[in-house]
């Protein structure tokens, strides 16, 4: 982990801060954090690490704190900090009308302000479009032996698990679990990319990843990734017939926040309509505001119907996810 400020120097009475704890990890944040404190004249204070570090080191200061906003990936990994009783509810008019209610959690604990779906990437040589429109069909004796996928412990698959679970119930979605596993050409291994890049090089004919990583490979400055993406397409199968599933990037205030007011501020500022559109351009994700249009490149990657499910309902389902899955041998 590692603490720093936006703009350099001592603190000096009467210095306008706010103390952020960020599991976000991607130098075009920085950016974000010069504008927002030459905007406003606050400073930030980072604190970074993993959701599961944080959250640990959260609890660990209890009301000593100095956690003002903790922003991270996943909507499950927020559930699991407000289970550890680590935010409090924050009403902001700004918010509210910038962030669909099924992007924020109902109480106002977190609310995204970015979007990323879990999806597939396919051979386009082997796989037809329509074989990979439906998350149900991912499971079906088509692709046995043909799936890569992370491990059960992916924050991502424990979400897209506990969206079935909330769609079908434990029982389907556990069937669904167990054909997913049957499916697999080789045991959990690597990330995202690795999953992708596996399909390329003929190890399996589909790939469950987060579309974001799809769009880095296509669109980056490396010539085989570039290459991997000619070979291996982006499909967004549907749930239900309702759409793509979709998680979040986002935050809630500290509990203890000892700049409150500030550490809104900063929220309302990673919702504002630049700062989304500067996210998506610089990280691939897809802005939470539907009147931001995603900016190039993501823009060619826009254009699916995402499913309105709560982001919240599909968090609280992440231990029974994980019993599923552990139950399903799913390592």
């Amino acid at each position: 982990m590692a603490l720093g400020g936006c703009s350099g120097g001592e603190k000096t009475a009467g210095t306008q801060e706010v103390n952020l704890y960020t599991a976000r990890h991607y130098d075009s944040d920085q950016a974000l954090y010069e504008r927002f404190t030459k905007e406003t004249g606050i400073r930030i204070n980072r604190i970074e690490g993993k959701a599961d570090e944080l959250v640990a080191r959260m609890k660990s200061e209890g009301a000593n704190s100095p956690a003002d906003l903790f922003i991270t990936a996943d909507a499950g990994a927020l559930w699991r900090a407000q289970q550890a009783g680590l935010f409090q509810p924050t009403v902001s008019e700004t918010l509210t009308a910038r962030i669909p209610a099924n992007l924020r959690e109902p109480g106002g604990n977190w609310y995204g302000f970015m979007r990323r779906a879990r999806v597939v990437a396919y051979d386009a040589a082997k796989v037809k479009p329509e074989e990979i429109d439906d998350y149900a069909k991912l499971a079906g004796p088509r692709f046995k032996g043909k799936i890569c996928v992370r491990s059960s412990d992916s924050v991502y698959n424990l979400s897209l698990v506990g969206a079935l679970i909330e769609a079908w119930g434990p029982d389907r979605a556990g069937e669904w679990v167990k054909g997913i596993v049957a499916n697999m050409a080789r045991p959990p291994e690597g990330g995202d990319r690795d999953q992708i890049r596996a399909v390329a090089a003929g190890v399996c004919e589909v790939a469950i990843t987060n579309s974001y990583y799809y769009i880095r490979l296509a669109t980056g400055d490396d010539a085989q990734d570039r290459a991997v993406t000619d070979k291996v397409k982006l499909g967004f199968p549907s749930l239900d017939g309702k759409g793509a599933h979709v998680n979040i990037s986002g935050g809630g205030v500290a509990k203890n926040a000892p700049n409150q007011a500030n550490a809104v501020k900063l929220l309302e500022f990673f919702a504002s309509t630049d700062s989304q559109k500067h996210i998506s351009a610089n990280n691939n994700e897809y802005p939470a505001s539907p009147d931001v249009p995603a900016p190039p490149p993501v823009d060619a990657y826009a254009n699916f119907t995402a499913n309105p499910m709560s982001v919240a309902a599909f968090a609280a389902r992440q231990p029974a996810a994980q019993s599923l899955m552990s139950a399903a041998g799913w390592r």
